[in-house]
């Protein structure tokens, strides 16, 4: 059995100017190990595995860590000697999303740049994944939300547990599901994609298996094995590492309580053109459902805050008939209209009582859908300005493959 040399590879340099002047998702200042120890990196026989290294955080994605997935990605794939390439978490989490106590912080100081310099940098990481030349395995045992979803999905290969959580919740907390999300939520059969974002509900590992979301299940048991087999291949061949993670996968279904099997009433519900509408169509199903799912999904709904609702509504509906880097440019565009509060300040306002105070009670604005107009929608999906610029993506060098 060959040994895993683990080992931790340095910093080169730094793409925001030198160390000194770096400004990181922190009140305090960073070191360079620091930046380091927030992913960790394994040297195997013919791979590297780089390690979400920030388990007290649920392995929150920062600056920092975006910015060095994005260096070490960008070695690996012109590395001859590395064949493929596995992400993973440690801890109870693979990725809880982006760390969004930060961003608020962040904007309560007014430094709305390097929130900018955030969304950015985790950006074009999204479409280097995907875009990746050689094999990689995300392996997605535990919390898997919102962007931390959006850093595995765009990979050849995800693994899913037992342990498993996936959920998107950004519209509970005044955001907008991005970092890809309206490109890879739109392609889940039917309508599932707006449920998921509107609802912000959990899926575990079998039904992510169930909706194409992931493509190999093992339990957590069993991971250890799966990872040694990995770490002896030596192969730049798919198919090869396919069957490596097939010999320890296992068959698995949805419960019989999983709203997979519920499929054509959230099609019925969900196809709806407005979230008024989405609203109306599950009150009339609540009379004839026989669990609590629509009444839960109707709860998660009027929680939510209504202006990201329609957003979120709009931009799924839009994803569907747009590649992976037109998703994320209008995501970016979005992103930064949340980040300058010109409409709204839910999103301070849903980290607030979700996270930081904690009384769950947030007062949006506006307060219901009826108060939501057009020109707010639309406003979200335009350029904050004429001189703000674009997302800009290496789309004529590096040509998506999902």
């Amino acid at each position: 059995m060959q040994r895993i040399i683990k080992t931790i590879l340095p910093v080169r340099r730094y793409c925001c100017g030198s160390f000194s002047s770096y400004k990181c998702f922190s009140a305090s200042v960073q070191s360079i190990y620091d930046f380091q120890e927030e992913v960790l990196v394994e040297g195997r026989a013919n791979s590297r595995a780089a390690i979400l290294n920030r388990p007290s955080a649920l392995n929150a994605l920062t600056t920092s860590t975006a910015a060095r997935l994005n260096r070490l990605y960008e070695s690996w794939e012109e590395n001859l000697d590395i064949g493929f390439v596995i992400m993973k978490g440690s801890g109870r989490a693979f990725c809880s999303g982006a760390d969004i106590v930060s961003l608020f912080r962040l904007l309560n100081e007014g430094n709305v740049e390097e929130c900018k310099r955030f969304f950015g940098t985790l950006y074009k990481f999204i479409y280097l994944l995907g875009t990746y030349l050689k094999p990689h395995v995300a392996i997605l045992d535990g919390i898997t939300m919102g962007c931390g979803a959006a850093i595995s999905l765009p990979g050849m290969f995800r693994v899913v547990t037992d342990k498993t959580v996936f959920a998107m919740p950004e519209a509970q907390i005044g955001f907008h599901p991005d970092a890809g999300a309206s490109f890879y939520l739109s392609r889940l059969p039917g309508y599932l994609g707006e449920y998921l974002a509107l609802t912000g509900e959990k899926l575990n590992g079998g039904e992510m298996i169930a909706c194409g979301l992931a493509t190999h299940y093992t339990s957590n048991e069993r991971l250890g094995l799966m990872e040694e087999r990995l770490a002896n291949l030596i192969t730049d061949d798919p198919s090869v590492v396919e069957n490596s993670l097939a010999h320890y996968g296992e068959l698995v279904y949805p419960d019989k309580r999983s709203i997979l099997h519920k499929i054509e009433t959230v099609d019925k519900c969900f196809s709806h053109d407005t979230v008024e509408e989405i609203i109306g169509a599950l009150e009339n199903e609540v009379p004839n459902s026989f669990d609590e799912w629509c009444k839960t999904a109707l709860k998660k709904l009027k929680g939510a805050s209504p202006l990201s609702l329609k957003v979120t509504l709009q931009s799924i509906r839009e994803g569907r008939f747009q590649t992976l880097d037109q998703c994320l440019a209008r995501e970016y565009r979005t992103s930064l209209n949340v980040m300058s509060r010109r409409i709204t300040n839910d999103f301070c306002e849903g980290i607030r009582a979700r996270v930081v105070d904690k009384d769950f009670a947030p007062k949006w604005d506006p307060l219901n859908l009826g108060e939501v107009s057009d020109d707010m929608v639309g406003s979200y999906f335009s350029r904050l300005d004429e001189y703000e610029p674009e997302l800009e993506l290496p789309t004529t060098v590096r040509e998506p493959f999902v």
